[in-house]
């Protein structure tokens, strides 16, 4: 007996629930919340081989996500660009697999080699202008915090430009205006650049590349690979305001809402966190732009292999995102920031990195929002306001497109 959506019936008997994995799996949708169902049943059994049971559904969960990625559509979709398991799977199987080497590898938020961290980043947001920001701040401060998180002083931009036929002078001043209020800010030279037209209706006005270099002056080396099991999990302040801001802006909504983006630049909030803690202390920093929070911790728990556990409770969410999150049927940890960064940091050094990151405006609301784990390895979980834990996994789709 099935319900046509992976339920396990009493007709499927023992084992019944791993079987529903491997059909579901085997249909390349999105089966986070069928596996939680499936462990949802599992606990609600009981009896002696309830744990036995359980254990075998995670270790089905772990089998199939070492897989090797493999490419199953045809055409790009905009999912590919969203942050998820399409962008995770398009980045292992196309552009890791072509460009396979060591400093690539690790996939961090930039490269890091001889003393130097650089990085690059493509921007398409629609709108060009929104509430708080536009595509020229979000460029450079995007740029910018990729080298923060890789621990490095960001110093020397390239801007690239695809611009559309028609596209008017004053937006594109606006824009250059804007960048370089922004590189003012962040103290970074934009030193070069290059610039391309495209005929009407062969872009979407303008887009914007930004590489950048920064030096490293600190004798550390972040990772999402070196979180260890006791270690906290810091976000630097309220989540999801960057990409509510630019869907509601839009127009598309019959929504209000007092609310601005968070684009901003991290490099002197990152500053203060590493010179408070100890070396070795902070294992890794990323910013929390396409997937959001989500995304970040599950790339940690799955290079660490190691469990992370999220209080629902801690997660700061400011009530106007969480009531437009609620009325989009989207959850806030994965909605994009462009100025909040996601910390894991050793448990003795914790009320230090609070102390250094809430002396910044920045940082003035940044929060503990989960744990380390040693188990399951490579899972996300979420302690929930409801007193349950549920799976966080990486999203299929892509709820907010062209947010950055």
């Amino acid at each position: 007996m099935n319900d046509g959506e992976g339920y396990a019936g009493p007709g499927e008997g023992p084992g019944g629930e791993q079987r529903v994995l491997e059909r579901t799996r085997k249909t390349g949708g999105d089966t986070s919340d069928r596996e939680q169902r499936v462990l949802d049943r599992t606990r609600k059994a009981g009896g002696p081989d309830t744990s036995d049971r359980e254990q075998q559904v995670l270790d089905r969960i772990e089998r199939v996500r070492r897989r090797r990625a493999r490419v199953r559509e045809e055409l790009i979709t905009l999912a590919h660009g969203a942050g998820g398991k399409a962008t995770q799977t398009l980045i292992e199987a196309v552009f890791l697999e072509s460009f396979r080497n060591p400093m690539l590898e690790p996939l961090e938020d930039g490269a890091v080699t001889d003393g130097l961290a650089f990085t690059t980043d493509s921007f398409v947001v629609t709108p060009l202008f929104f509430p708080g920001g536009d595509i020229g701040d979000l460029a450079v401060n995007g740029t910018v915090n990729d080298l923060a998180m890789c621990g490095a002083r960001p110093r020397y931009l390239s801007a690239g430009f695809i611009l559309e036929e028609g596209f008017p002078f004053a937006d594109l001043r606006r824009i250059t205006a804007s960048m370089a209020q922004a590189a003012r800010v962040a103290d970074v030279w934009i030193v070069t650049g290059d610039t391309k037209v495209v005929q009407r209706g062969k872009a979407d006005g303008c887009y914007v590349t930004t590489s950048g270099i920064g030096t490293l002056e600190r004798p550390i080396r972040l990772s999402v690979a070196a979180a260890r099991p006791g270690d906290v999990v810091i976000v630097s302040g309220p989540i999801g305001e960057h990409g509510i801001t630019v869907m509601l802006a839009r127009g598309e909504l019959d929504i209000e809402a007092d609310l601005c983006s968070d684009t901003a630049p991290l490099n002197a909030l990152t500053g203060l966190l590493l010179d408070a803690c100890e070396d070795g202390a902070v294992r890794c920093l990323r910013d929390a732009t396409r997937g959001g929070v989500a995304t970040i911790v599950n790339e940690i728990a799955g290079a660490s292999q190691v469990a992370v556990v999220l209080d629902e409770d801690a997660v700061p969410v400011r009530p106007v995102v969480r009531g437009a999150c609620e009325l989009l049927g989207i959850d806030p940890l994965y909605v994009a920031c462009e100025g909040r960064m996601v910390a894991v940091v050793a448990e003795q050094a914790a009320e230090a990195a609070l102390v250094a990151l809430r002396s910044h405006p920045l940082g003035s609301d940044a929060a503990i929002i989960g744990r380390i784990n040693d188990d399951p390895p490579g899972l996300v979980l979420l302690r929930t306001s409801f007193g349950g834990t549920r799976i966080v996994d990486l999203l299929v789709g892509d709820p907010l497109p062209r947010i950055c």
